[in-house]
């Protein structure tokens, strides 16, 4: 792709202009996955240490399909509330579980000490592109999942939200219908799939409000410098790359460090045109890596803070 057919969404201004104001309003979230060896655990922990003393409102761990990674959620969610300053999500499917399986868990999460779950219906073991069945005896999608986390204990929920629609969904009223059972179900927040453009949250905010859904709607931000990686996972989840985003990284295969400082560039970029449209809590899932979580977090203008006292 020629260079001339690269055209960015909006200029540099706003990165400018939020880097040097209030930012008393801004609330930002991690999300790390479960390490699956020793040395990918080092490298979780160190990445840990490193955003701890942006003092982020909570971070999350996720959860494998059909619960591949459950005992290693647990694990990692558990030494966070033990070490850390982090308040931990753990993220939850309806995959792989019985009612009472749930309900043990959140037994478990709650004796923990953890107060903030993830509820998500989940995919299919088999993979995304899979046809989902609700497991035998389990909550069969992810609205009866927050109900019974609910009953279970008085957790804060947080639940998945889709500005492109999810892959499954039929129309935008099927959409915001199953928001709307996940929120009169008790869910308190819900956390975006990531996306590329600023008008394709601010246009789902808009249809959320439209509804009279009114619990916050976090964007989730996606901090991926591998494109081809991205470009997998965005075809899987049904996210619309760019043309112009994709031409920004045309020829960079081999640059490793230039695909970097472009995904800083450009999250944090996004990033700050949201919080110049009024957007001030900002969840980004970080591959377990800091540095970029940390440059677009400088970007909006946080720095080292001070954990507020209860």
């Amino acid at each position: 792709m020629s260079a001339l057919n690269v055209k960015p969404p909006h200029s540099l201004g706003p990165v400018a202009r939020t880097a040097g104001a209030d930012t008393r309003d801004l609330r930002v979230s991690y999300e790390f996955f479960p390490p699956k060896n020793e040395a990918m655990e080092t490298a979780l922990w160190d990445s840990i240490a490193k955003l701890q003393p942006l003092n982020p409102d909570f971070v999350s761990v996720t959860y494998g399909a059909g619960g591949s990674t459950r005992e290693r959620t647990h694990r990692t969610v558990k030494r966070m509330v033990r070490e850390t300053n982090f308040k931990p999500a753990a993220h939850l499917t309806c995959v792989g579980s019985t009612k009472d399986e749930i309900e043990q868990i959140a037994d478990a999460y709650w004796g923990a000490g953890v107060r903030h779950i993830v509820a998500l219906r989940g995919d299919a073991p088999d993979g995304i592109d899979k046809a989902y069945t609700p497991t035998p005896g389990g909550y069969a999608y992810g609205s009866d999942l927050v109900e019974g986390l609910r009953k279970a204990h008085d957790f804060e929920v947080s639940v998945s939200a889709y500005p492109e629609l999810h892959p499954e969904s039929g129309s935008w009223d099927a959409e915001i219908d199953n928001l709307k059972r996940k929120v009169d179900a008790g869910a308190t927040r819900a956390i975006t799939q990531f996306f590329f453009e600023p008008d394709t949250f601010l246009s789902f905010q808009d249809r959320v409000a439209d509804a009279g859904i009114d619990i916050p709607i976090v964007p989730g931000l996606m901090l991926q410098p591998n494109f081809k990686g991205l470009q997998r996972m965005s075809k899987m989840c049904g996210v619309n790359v760019p043309s112009w985003y994709a031409g920004l990284f045309d020829g960079l295969d081999k640059d490793p460090l230039a695909r970097q400082l472009l995904t800083a560039s450009l999250v944090g970029e996004l990033t700050a045109e949201l919080h110049e449209r009024g957007v001030t809590h900002f969840h980004l899932y970080t591959l377990n890596k800091a540095d970029l979580a940390i440059a677009v977090s400088r970007v909006l203008g946080l720095h080292n803070r001070k954990k507020e006292s209860a």
